[in-house]
């Protein structure tokens, strides 16, 4: 019962493991199914657990996660723009925060002693330039000229546009201020001008953590269930390759062997995940990353995987069935397409709609059929556009799905595991052994 990518084994060594796992079970003479699948199972999780291409993915996987938080938050804990002024100018550091905030645009303003100090820090790359107060247009006091800036190669257009309000403003203060008005009165009376909008039909604010969270989540069960999924195949055809699965189904039944692969493969793959998600989610949190309170952040989490859960146990059924109607790995393509293909296309789907469209009916439809409810549901539960009764009803429609396919996969493989050579098709498969 040999799984997952391990060494060539020729055809008698195989035989020789499945005749040893079949003689133990064999001889602890009638075993109760309950046993039979803790035994099959435990095999499941100690060959996988033991595999160096488990071991090696496992730590690339929580490896990449937690460079990727890292990565973020270095990031972007230095966007601020610096820009320097002179103590005789510091009356402008108010007027120049006051136009970056307008065009939200993160700016810090510092002070130096004179220019020819902010003309060292622009140098010594301290800071992005030195704003200088031009002296007033034609000597008169008070008009303002407006401002030299001072760059080590040049101005980004986003400083230009906040240094081009912030001066506009300096030198219509100037001009209020030779015309004996008060600046201050003026200032006061622009700064609580503004637009009152009224939206009938108004979006709902969107975090942009929670959708970073839930497009992740979606990622990662996609990821796994690439992988884990046709594993189970891959491990069927292996032991039909090796007449193993012969010797196994003398003292034990088709479904039990079955289940026991899939419940075997699923906790590796669950406890995969798990590690991953501590890791991400908690780096997140540390960091401030992940910028929502802890307690939505681990529910998020933990709803994503009861549905990977059943997400696996649903594609496993058929990935099984699959693999018990082909004898060779070469013809394993075949039969896999229709469930990656199944696994590919909501994950594209929501990877493409939502971040844009997070209220996307379309999404919000697909989640709820059981093909595709495991990898697009926990994209929105972690975005916030799913309803309750949503969430139940796809859950229950999943569920609803899996105990049909515990009786067709079972049918399928107890009747066509047996046989070897050609695949068996899929209606012969159904028809009663």
């Amino acid at each position: 019962m040999r799984a997952g990518p391990a060494a060539p084994v020729d055809d008698g060594e195989r035989g020789d493991g499945g005749r040893e796992a079949g003689e133990r079970y064999a001889g602890d003479g009638e075993l109760g199914a309950g046993r039979v699948l803790r035994l099959v199972a435990g095999r499941e999780i100690g060959t996988r657990v033991r595999s160096r291409a488990f071991q090696i993915t496992t730590a690339l996987f929580v490896v990449a996660i937690a460079a990727s938080v890292l990565v973020l938050s270095a990031v972007g804990g230095s966007s601020a723009q610096q820009v320097a002024v002179t103590a005789a100018d510091g009356t402008q550091a108010a007027a120049i925060g006051a136009a970056a905030r307008s065009l939200d645009v993160d700016v810090e303003v510092r002070t130096y002693a004179d220019a020819a100090a902010g003309r060292r820090a622009v140098l010594d790359g301290d800071v992005d330039a030195l704003v200088l107060v031009a002296p007033p247009a034609g000597g008169t006091e008070g008009a303002g000229g407006g401002y030299r800036v001072v760059v080590k190669k040049d101005l980004g257009d986003s400083l230009t546009s906040v240094l081009t309000v912030a001066a506009r403003q300096a030198a219509l203060e100037g001009q209020i201020s030779a015309l004996g008005g008060d600046p201050a009165t003026v200032g006061r009376a622009v700064a609580t001008a503004g637009v009152e909008v009224t939206a009938l039909r108004p979006e709902p604010e969107r975090d942009g953590s929670r959708l970073l969270l839930g497009l992740v989540a979606g990622g990662l069960i996609y990821v796994s269930l690439l992988i884990f999924g046709p594993a189970v195949a891959q491990s069927v055809i292996e032991e039909k390759t090796s007449r193993v699965v012969e010797l196994l189904l003398a003292v034990i039944r088709p479904w039990q062997l079955m289940a026991g692969k899939v419940i075997g493969i699923g906790v590796v793959a669950l406890g995969q995940l798990v590690l991953i998600g501590v890791v991400g989610v908690g780096l997140g949190l540390a960091s401030g990353e992940l910028d929502i309170p802890a307690g939505i952040a681990v529910g998020s989490v933990a709803l994503a995987l009861l549905w990977y859960l059943v997400g696996f146990a649903m594609y496993a059924l058929m990935f099984a069935a699959a693999g018990a109607l082909v004898s060779r790995q070469e013809d394993a393509g075949g039969v896999v397409a229709p469930m990656i293909s199944a696994i590919v296309i909501p994950y594209m789907l929501g990877f493409s709609v939502l971040p844009t469209s997070p209220d996307s009916g379309l999404i919000g439809v697909l989640a709820i059929i059981p093909l595709f409810a495991p990898i697009l549901m926990p994209m929105v539960i972690g975005i916030g556009s799913v309803a309750v009764w949503q969430v139940l009803l796809a859950l229950v429609l999943t569920l609803a799905w899996i105990v049909v396919l515990v009786w067709l996969a079972g049918r399928v493989y107890g009747n066509a595991v047996k046989r070897s050579g050609t695949r068996v098709p899929i209606r012969d498969a159904l028809r009663a052994a």
